[in-house]
């Protein structure tokens, strides 16, 4: 494949990642939406810090999306959700679909990092382009 194809693909599958973050995770956390609250306290984390965990949120989608950034940015967001996996494994929520959900969001994150950026590729060699 050629780089720009790899690119684009990259990009789509970043820009997935990140409008899934912002709409779903992020969004209900700045807005103080109950929605946020309510599922940390069914986690058992009924005093959780919700804002400051979406302004994380948000400041690691940023740093994923910037091109200078992105490899930090999404070194910051494993953390995150390794954070949330380990969340739902306490909470003995279902496996597929509810503990290994980071995992996937992270695969989709690296897989865009990777496509996306050719320093990362050349680290990686994963893919060929």
């Amino acid at each position: 494949m050629s780089q720009s194809t790899l690119g684009r693909i990259g990009w789509a599958l970043s820009a997935l990642f990140a409008l899934f973050m912002l709409g779903a995770s992020v969004a209900p956390k700045l807005m103080g939406m109950a929605v946020a609250t309510d599922t940390m306290a069914g986690l058992g984390w009924p005093e959780a810090p919700v804002l400051l965990i979406g302004v994380l949120e948000l400041v690691c989608t940023l740093l994923f999306l910037l091109p200078p950034t992105g490899l930090l940015g999404s070194v910051l967001m494993m953390a995150i959700l390794g954070g949330a996996m380990v969340t739902q494994i306490r909470a003995g929520s279902p496996l597929f679909s509810h503990m290994l959900f980071s995992i996937y969001l992270g695969i989709m994150m690296w897989g865009g990092l990777i496509l996306r950026d050719p320093r990362i590729r050349a680290v990686f060699p994963i893919v060929r382009g």
